[in-house]
């Protein structure tokens, strides 16, 4: 099952050219099931702030989000991303403001996987790291080297080795008593946002803090989060961890603990 829809139309291939062409804009990308989103809150956030540091406007998510309803009505469990880019946008001149429009795409459901990742580090940080933009050429290119060494996913750390953020996802450490977070310029997940939520409310220990690679022979167990949900790790580099149940069962019922909300 794939379609896209823009503007709450059908796209065409014509529609789709200036996307195709010229690489500027952003997006969010969620699961959908029975025709609810978890953290639709964030998801709104996320495209608002990007709209308006890439075009200067504000985007009418009550629209996109009734467009979105119309577009699962079909498929109410499925993989949505919402991509708002502008046919107007000239980039030989791309001063001013332009007026955003949503490309709606669906696509199968994505569950996470339960095989843990084995994962290569790479220096590299996403250029405007806290937009989720359609900037993602690198992305994809270091997860063909890293798959090209025998690994399954890459890992992003800056000059000075310090942990940023997976490829398309979040990462996390469990210390034995605390999940730790990567203090670094990235992008910040919904799911990471909600699981953060989640342990909070649980009253699971966590801290926020810089991870370099150094050190990560200290922890006991890592883990990614993105739109799909929860994967372990089992190695980073040349560093291994062990499957942790106690951590996986803690992330998934903090995960579960957030509402769904009907598009």
């Amino acid at each position: 099952m794939h379609a896209a829809f823009l503007n709450g139309q059908p796209a065409s291939a014509e529609d789709l050219r200036t996307l195709a062409l010229v690489n500027y804009g952003h997006y969010s990308s969620m699961q959908v099931r029975n025709g609810a989103v978890q953290g639709i809150e964030l998801h709104e956030q996320r495209l608002q702030a990007g709209t308006l540091e890439l075009f200067d406007c504000t985007l009418d998510f009550m629209a996109v989000r009734e467009r979105m309803r119309a577009a699962v009505a079909a498929a109410p469990d499925c993989t949505l991303r919402a991509t708002v880019f502008s046919r107007s946008f000239d980039f030989r001149n791309p001063a001013g403001s332009f007026d955003p429009e949503v490309l709606i795409s669906l696509s199968p459901p994505a569950p996470a996987s339960a095989r843990a990742l084995k994962v290569k580090s790479f220096a590299f940080q996403r250029p405007l790291p806290h937009i989720k933009h359609v900037g993602t050429f690198p992305l994809f290119h270091y997860r063909r080297l890293a798959l090209g060494q025998g690994y399954d996913d890459a890992l992003f750390v800056d000059s000075e080795g310090k942990v940023s953020e997976g490829s398309v996802w979040n990462v996390g450490f469990w210390d034995g008593g605390q999940v730790v977070w990567p203090q670094a310029p990235a992008l910040r997940g919904t799911s990471e946002q909600l699981l953060q939520t989640g342990l909070r409310e649980s009253g699971a220990r966590q801290v926020v803090r810089e991870v370099r690679l150094s050190e990560l022979g200290g922890f006991k167990a890592a883990f990614t989060s993105n739109a799909s949900g929860i994967q372990q790790i089992a190695g980073i580099d040349e560093t291994g961890f062990t499957a942790d149940q106690e951590l996986a069962s803690m992330l998934q019922e903090a995960l579960e603990s957030r509402p769904w909300h009907p598009l």
